[in-house]
């Protein structure tokens, strides 16, 4: 009687991250993911929550046209408190830090002119510079 054969591995994971995306598409629970590599274009299907790295082909700038800048020149700029979102006083968003000090950094001393290499190296041995 021979043994019974071993159990099969399991499948590879569903990959959780795509990079390069050049295109991306976004359904219910996963992203369609397009990229260029060497031998042309690979399609990629990633269950969501994933990472997506994006290749320069993805976004496509707009402009903005004069009428456009104009007209935001009239817009009014609306400015909220955290307060007004909900989200506290300035001490509930402090997070806890606690500023303890301030002061500036030791002033830098002049550099040295050395006519040699070996003179570099001897000043930098006396200086405790160990090479």
């Amino acid at each position: 009687m021979s043994p019974p054969p071993p159990p099969r591995p399991p499948p590879p994971p569903r990959p959780l991250q795509a990079t390069f995306a050049s295109e991306v598409a976004v359904t219910d629970d996963t992203a369609t993911v397009t990229r260029e590599i060497d031998g042309g274009l690979q399609t990629l299907a990633v269950p969501l929550p994933a990472i997506v790295t994006a290749d320069l082909r993805l976004n496509t700038p707009r402009f903005a046209t004069l009428p456009n800048i104009m007209k935001a020149k009239k817009k009014p700029v609306v400015s909220l408190t955290p307060d007004d979102l909900g989200l506290g006083g300035a001490d509930d968003l402090a997070g806890g830090v606690e500023l303890l000090r301030v002061e500036e950094p030791p002033k830098r001393t002049g550099g040295a002119v050395s006519a040699s290499v070996e003179e570099m190296l001897d000043k930098m041995k006396a200086g405790g510079v160990g090479l």
